[in-house]
């Protein structure tokens, strides 16, 4: 009758055991080391690309035909 009570925390406990024992006995692959990358300074000579857009904006009656 307790157990009849009690099946929901012994059917908890036993899967909680097994996940346990399912991580405790996996093989776990061995680490693998990168080497380090080569990094290539950037040259100071080579000026930075800089993009600007320009436009107009649009006006409310410009807005409300596009709708």
């Amino acid at each position: 009758m307790k157990i009849r009570k009690n099946l929901e925390a012994v059917f908890i406990a036993a899967a909680v055991a097994t996940t346990f024992a399912a991580y405790a006995t996996a093989d776990a692959p061995a680490p693998r080391i990168a080497s380090p990358a080569v990094v290539q300074a950037a040259t100071s000579d080579v000026p930075v690309q800089v993009i600007v857009v320009k436009a107009k904006r649009l006006t409310a009656a410009e807005k409300a035909a596009m709708k």
